[in-house]
């Protein structure tokens, strides 16, 4: 796989049982790129090891006045240089594009999970470790990609200089043999304490991620409050933790690359002492001390790689473990028809949530009233297909008697198109934001009157001076911080209704708005939705008065339906939420076995 090549057409079905199992999936599907990675290592720390035999031969040609051996040493010289400078080269061009061909394998797996799952995602894991995971654990995790080859490299080519040394000069090349072993091996007693501080260090810098990440967020209300200074004060405290454990476990990896200067170091002086003695003694040549002192004190680069793989996987190990974290979360269980496969599958009718026995006829604009407005989120989420709770067991949304869990994704995100409550605006022209999956059945400019965006229109038309004033042009700024929002709110509704899914589901899409406009706005939703399932979650009069039907419930069941006068009229409960009475005006509340025999037969 080359850069070039990039996206994958296919990222693969990763290994998330656990951290190390998913990184040694993730180099089993680089294993093209880590071959080569590693014949290019071997070809560059072959080089390096093969340069001090030269240099020792040119050393002992000239100690003997040998032309031809020189002539033969300068040769060899010169190829272990090339051999060096292109292994060098092409080591680092395959070894970052093993890095980021990772990197993009692992960020590719996230955008597909994240676009399974959707706004779920985010409740299931904290929005800050799903940005740590797409940013930073995504670098590490390509970083022990890249390394693993050169780590194997250096491991092979060592081994060869051992053995060749005790070849060469056994008198010299035992110590080397000894030596290298002790020096590579020498760091591991300290690997599990630098991992633990590595991991302390990952964790804390997280939790500051999701403090930074939940106070951006909510900064409008926080200023709103005066709470600023609060937030700042415990961000600044989980700031100085992380600086702490930095310091902490930068300690410990400084200790390790210390043992990795110092021991070499001995090693060194050790040849050299015990060499020049035998140089005295006649029992080796000066240019067989030359070759010795060269090997050993080259073989001082490729022993890095030990301390490079060694703290690659103490980065990356817990970086994967929240990556396969995220990665394992499942839309819903796998059912026998999903494992079938059958991508053609589709379905229509009505929509059915067995869990709270909420039924939205089809073609109908049913309203559904919740008094807690997470209760309605979740439900929400059921009826886009989204189990209510992972590993809950309970039963699948159904539409048309088919549950949603049973439908290809593809399939279920064109039949059901759920809107939340807070929806996004992606940087981008008015005209990028509306081009989305669409039946094609309602034109652009149709969704922005239905949705009442005249306002919005006219002030994109004034900012866009470059566009000839066409607000279709303008750019909308990330997450539309230049409009209001309810604007913010209008545009995404126009989003929904352009899309055209055979079930709209609407969770408190006038909820920034004010009342007229309100009122405008579901006009226009019931004209346009005319004749398609729409659903909407909310608890304004203004809304409900134009759903053809609406549903309380409550307790988490559906307690009672009828229009919203009807309900109105006979239902307490009803009333409480949509016109704020207290608790005192609800002393006879009828049971709710006595309500849900208004249900209409619907639970059967």
């Amino acid at each position: 796989m080359q850069i070039r090549d990039l996206p994958y057409a296919d990222p693969g079905v990763p290994d998330v049982r656990s951290g190390t199992r998913f990184l040694v999936w993730l180099g089993r599907r680089q294993l093209g790129g880590q071959v080569r990675s590693l014949l290019w290592g071997l070809l560059h720390y072959a080089g390096i090891a093969g340069l001090p035999f030269g240099i020792g031969l040119a050393v002992q040609a000239v100690v003997d006045r040998d032309g031809g051996r020189f002539g033969l040493a300068g040769a060899l010289v010169l190829a272990f240089g090339v051999a060096i400078a292109a292994g060098d080269m092409m080591l680092h061009r395959a070894a970052v594009t093993n890095w980021i061909t990772a990197a993009a394998r692992v960020q590719q797996l996230l955008s597909r999970k994240t676009a399974e799952l959707g706004s779920v995602l985010t409740r299931r894991v904290a929005a800050g470790e799903v940005v740590a995971v797409s940013t930073g654990d995504v670098e590490k995790i390509g970083w022990f990609v890249e390394a693993l080859s050169r780590f194997a490299a250096s491991a092979v080519v060592l081994l060869g200089v051992c053995v060749g040394l005790l070849l060469y000069q056994p008198a010299l090349g035992a110590v080397v043999a000894v030596g290298v072993p002790v020096l590579a091996l020498a760091v591991l007693p300290l690997l599990p304490r630098a991992t633990r501080r590595a991991d302390e260090q990952r964790e804390k810098a997280g939790r500051a991620t999701e403090l930074a990440s939940d106070t951006v967020a909510g900064l409008r209300v926080l200023r709103g409050i005066g709470g600023e200074d609060l937030f700042l004060s415990r961000y600044r405290a989980a700031s100085q933790e992380v600086r702490r454990a930095a310091v902490h476990s930068a300690r410990m990896w400084a200790l390790i690359a210390g043992v990795q200067v110092v021991l070499p170091g001995l090693l060194l002086i050790a040849v050299v002492v015990h060499g020049a003695r035998l140089a005295l003694d006649g029992r080796i040549a000066v240019g067989e001390l030359v070759t010795v002192y060269g090997a050993v004190a080259l073989a001082h680069h490729p022993l890095r790689t030990f301390e490079e793989i060694a703290m690659a996987f103490s980065f990356s190990r817990p970086s994967a473990k929240r990556a396969a974290r995220v990665l394992a979360l499942a839309r819903t269980t796998t059912t026998a028809a999903t494992a079938a496969g059958d991508g053609e599958r589709r379905a229509s009718g009505d929509l059915y949530d067995p869990l709270t026995g909420l039924r939205a006829p089809a073609g109908l604009f049913t309203a559904v009233v919740c008094g807690d407005p997470d209760a309605a989120g979740r439900l929400a989420d059921r009826l886009g297909g989204h189990p209510a709770e992972p590993g809950a067991g309970h039963a699948s949304v159904l539409l048309g008697g088919v549950p949603l869990d049973e439908l290809p994704l593809a399939a279920a995100r064109t039949a059901v198109l759920v809107q939340d409550k807070d929806p996004v605006l992606l940087s981008g022209t008015l005209r990028d934001l509306l081009d989305v999956p669409a039946s094609g059945a309602v034109r652009a400019g149709d969704a922005l009157a239905a949705a009442r965006c005249e306002d919005v229109l006219d002030a994109l038309a004034q900012a866009s001076v470059d566009t000839g004033g066409d607000p279709m042009r303008t750019r909308i700024t990330e997450r539309g911080r230049s409009l209001s929002g309810g604007q913010r709110q209008r545009l995404a509704l126009a989003r929904s209704l352009v899309a055209d899914p055979e079930v709209l589901v609407l969770d408190e899409p006038t909820s920034a708005v004010d009342a007229h406009t309100e009122a405008r706005v579901a006009a226009g939703i019931a004209g346009l939705r005319a004749g398609a399932t729409t659903v909407v979650l909310a608890s304004s009069p203004l809304l409900l008065d134009r759903a053809d039907r609406v549903v309380l419930v409550h307790g988490g069941e559906a307690v009672a339906v009828g229009t919203h006068r009807e309900l109105l009229a006979r239902e307490p409960r009803y009333r409480a939420v949509v016109t704020r009475e207290t608790d005192g005006e609800l002393a006879a509340v009828p049971a709710p076995g006595d309500a849900l025999e208004a249900l209409e037969g619907e639970s059967a």
